[in-house]
Formats: C-alpha cells, sequence, structure tokens
C-alpha cells in the first residue's frame, strides 16, 4: 500500500520537497507518495480535514500557513508551542499532531558545516515563521547574544519583545559577530540578484548561514566566500527537516549517512 505524504502551501511551483522524500523512500524502502497541494487561506481548515480524511500518514506545512494552521490542529509538540509556528502534520489515531521539524534540520545542518553556537554572537535576518525556529534552536542551544534585524523594527518588538531589533541599516553599525542567518526569501529564485546584506556589512561575519537552497549559492553566499567567510546554504537543512519529518510520520530512525546519501543523490539529481 502506498501511503499518502505530501506538503499543504500557497505557491509551490519550485518545491524540491517532492524530489526529497522521493528518495528517501528510495534509499529506505518505504512505498509512499508524496504530494503538493497548493492550498487558498480559506480553505486551509477543509484542506487538514480532507487529508484527514483521505488517510494521508502525514504532510509538511510551508509559507505562508506555518502559524495560520495550527488552529485546526489537535495537538503541538514542545518545540513547535515554543516556536509557534510548524511545518510537519502528523495524522495519527484520528488526531492531526504539529511539529516544527525546520528546528532540528537547522541543528542538522550547523552540525554537518561545523557552525559552533555556544556563547556566540548570532544574527537572524528576518522575524518569520523560519526565523522563529531559528531563534529558538539558538537559545536552547545556549548562544551568547542575539540580534533580529527587521525590515519593520515596530512589528518585529511586539514579537520579540526580549531580544535586540534592529533595522536593516543599522547593520552598518554593530560590531563583530560570529554568525548570521539569513531566514528571509531575500535572493531566492528567481530574484537571484538580490541579497539582504550589501557587501561591505559581510566582513562583520565569521560565518554567513542562508537558509535558502534555490539557488545553492545566492549571492549573500557569494558576498561571504569572496572574503574567505564560511557559506553555508540551506539545502541541507532541507534535507535533515525532511528527514525528521519522515521519522516522526513511520516512527522510525534515521541515521546521519542515510541524511548524506539523500543529500548527495539530490545535489546529482538536480545537477545543482
Amino acid at each position: 500500500m502506498n501511503h499518502l505524504f505530501g506538503l499543504i502551501g500557497e505557491k509551490l511551483g519550485h518545491s524540491f520537497s517532492p524530489v526529497i522524500h522521493s528518495l528517501i523512500f528510495k534509499v529506505l524502502n518505504i512505498k509512499g507518495h508524496y504530494q503538493l497541494f497548493e492550498v487558498n487561506k480559506e480553505d486551509l481548515k477543509n484542506a487538514v480535514y480532507g487529508l484527514k480524511a483521505l488517510g494521508a500518514k502525514g504532510v509538511n506545512v510551508t509559507i505562508p500557513y506555518k502559524v495560520d494552521i495550527i488552529k485546526y490542529l489537535d495537538a503541538i509538540s514542545e518545540e513547535a508551542e515554543k516556536i509557534g509556528a510548524i511545518n510537519t502534520i502528523c495524522f495519527k489515531d484520528n488526531k492531526t499532531i504539529a511539529y516544527n521539524t525546520d528546528y532540528f534540520g537547522f541543528g542538522i545542518m550547523l552540525n554537518k558545516f561545523n557552525v559552533a553556537i555556544q556563547d556566540k554572537k548570532a544574527v537572524i535576518l528576518g522575524t518569520g515563521g523560519a526565523a522563529k525556529a531559528v531563534l529558538q534552536y539558538l537559545i536552547d542551544k545556549k548562544v551568547g547574544d542575539i540580534t533580529i534585524v527587521s525590515r519593520n523594527e515596530n512589528t518585529a518588538k511586539a514579537k520579540f519583545k526580549d531580544y535586540k531589533i534592529i533595522s536593516y541599516d543599522d547593520i552598518k553599525n554593530i560590531n563583530k559577530q560570529d554568525i548570521v542567518v539569513n531566514t528571509t526569501p531575500c535572493g531566492m529564485y528567481p530574484n537571484t540578484d538580490r541579497s539582504s546584506l550589501c557587501e561591505e556589512d559581510i566582513s562583520k561575519f565569521d560565518a554567513v548561514v542562508d537558509l535558502i537552497y534555490n539557488p545553492t549559492e545566492t549571492l549573500l553566499l557569494k558576498y561571504a566566500k569572496n572574503h574567505g567567510i564560511k557559506a553555508v546554504n540551506g539545502l541541507y537543512m532541507l534535507v535533515g527537516q525532511a528527514v525528521k519529518a519522515q521519522e516522526l510520520w513511520n516512527d522510525i530512525h534515521i541515521t546521519d549517512e542515510v541524511i548524506d546519501k539523500v543529500y548527495n543523490e539530490l545535489i546529482e539529481e538536480k545537477s545543482l
């Protein structure tokens, strides 16, 4: 029997998720089909109930529904509740249970590329669902200092009351930092000629992490490489969060070797 999995979002034409999950199915010999579900906001509730009725085993959730969909679900995991955003739903025992595997995927990526965060100074670009997952992971892993950069300082200060909020214009005034994480879509395909930071600000950081995976080298990461700074894109995180979702959906443990295999096959298949 082929189990139904999928991705709920608004515009999903450029998603890598079906390819990644198909590779996971192949490597682990899981019988499954991963479908894209483009859903309008007003239909979110019906989409959840419909997938439940169809016997879906699990789905991922992407922009812009990582927060809006929570009110239609039965339960939420500890990390997702702290973050306030979800990206994975399990359909189990006639219930819908929400998780945030972006949280785990981010950690898997940092470990893979040896990006140290304990006691370090970190800057997060953006204030959306992905930023919340990154923030929570950094807090849980004892980062030293956090600065959040937003286009709208007042809105950000309301959402993140306990953190230092600055504007993009203020970046030029900050002191040397250890790591910057871009959680915004700035520079994502097809707008690849944009960067959330200008090149002269890159030298303030020892490591640049861009959660964007398409293109694999954003202008932001190109700037980092120009200055000999560690540059990490979001592809490994994407694979890591997908693998974590499969662990939850299928009640299995998946090794790091499988993550590496899926990651390498994805690069080969997509010619990245």
